[in-house]
């Protein structure tokens, strides 16, 4: 895992990191009704290593009917075979609560991530929040955190594995994870599913908001083995929202409208 997220740090991005570390960014809810440009970034012309079998492409990720879409298509570009989605914010933020609704593809050697991040490309640690969901297994969801490059031993800050209420690619499913100094709570569907509290694996860099799918010929001790794919993908994401610490209950739905 720690090489994969080396490789990472290698293709982000250099976009320019301002303000203090304990900056935690103005609310919003995106229903992606447009793209906001003013808001986010969408990766295109490189990949993050030789793992990676796509290229990160514009055309892939466009928001179509309300929702997002960070697709996988089986079209060239540059060196790779395919071409995949990837958009971030332009802003950094810290402690608050992160949610997004979405549903995933499935497939063999495929990732599609809902994660934030921050790393060397903006003088920065890597710190890093996850939520993975492996295609070959689309019941299951994997959470992790990275503070200065660093994951835990898998009982603390490593990768844990959570069974979804369904399969990620038959429905919606709402992810969420609130972040504060001490810990960090990860929910699915508006249930606990972890809680993380060892200072060792609490980031502390305010960090961008990401979205991808791409795929891997090479990874596949994790990933499995890659199935081609033949027709064009993606994943579905109806909103994103971001709520800072010391908030409450921005909008119906939230996790911090819950008693």
């Amino acid at each position: 895992m720690n090489a994969r997220r080396l490789l990472f740090t290698l293709g982000a991005l250099a976009l320019t990191q301002s303000g203090p570390a304990f900056a935690q960014g103005t609310a919003f809810r995106d229903d992606f009704d447009t793209l906001d440009a003013g808001r986010w970034y969408v990766s295109d012309g490189w990949s993050n290593g030789a793992h990676q079998n796509c290229t990160w492409s514009t055309d892939q990720t466009k928001a179509v009917g309300g929702q997002l879409k960070v697709g996988f298509a089986p079209v060239p570009k540059g060196d790779r075979q395919y071409r995949c989605g990837e958009i971030q914010t332009r802003t950094a933020y810290g402690y608050g609560t992160y949610e997004t609704r979405m549903k995933t593809p499935s497939g063999s050697g495929l990732n599609a991530a809902f994660f934030t991040y921050i790393g060397p490309q903006q003088s920065k640690p890597h710190d890093e929040i996850d939520f993975e969901v492996l295609l070959r297994n689309t019941a299951q969801v994997d959470t992790t955190t990275f503070v200065k490059g660093k994951s835990g031993d898998g009982t603390t800050g490593g990768g844990q594995s959570h069974t979804l209420p369904g399969p990620s690619d038959a429905d919606f499913i709402t992810y969420a994870f609130t972040w504060e100094p001490g810990s960090i709570r990860f929910y699915i569907d508006g249930a606990l599913v972890r809680t993380m509290d060892d200072p060792k694996t609490i980031p502390t860099n305010p960090q961008r908001i990401f979205f991808s799918l791409w795929g891997s010929d090479t990874l596949t001790d994790w990933m499995g083995s890659f199935t081609p794919v033949t027709a064009p993908i993606a994943l579905e994401v109806d909103w994103v929202a971001f709520t800072p610490l010391g908030e409450s209950c921005a909008f119906d739905g939230s996790i911090l409208c819950q008693n």
